[in-house]
């Protein structure tokens, strides 16, 4: 994805636009709002899944007929 040296630009650009005394307190948020992301993400994939799993279930089957041919007689 990224090489060193891109890295190492970054890091640079990062420390001098935020210095050393903010920059810890801004990755750390930017961390979080990373496992935030990666959370919702799970949850959505997670919701997908199970609604797919739903839709696929097929429906119980029917009681069988009565294969005996006979009519049932009539009630008084």
């Amino acid at each position: 994805m990224f090489s060193i040296p891109d890295i190492l630009v970054v890091s640079i650009l990062a420390l001098l636009l935020f210095g050393p005394d903010r920059l810890p307190k801004v990755m750390r948020q930017a961390g979080r709002f990373m496992r935030d992301v990666q959370q919702t993400s799970n949850s959505f994939i997670a919701e997908m899944e199970r609604a797919a799993e739903v839709q696929e279930t097929p429906p119980p089957p029917l009681e069988p007929p009565d294969d005996t041919g006979e009519k049932p007689a009539p009630t008084p």
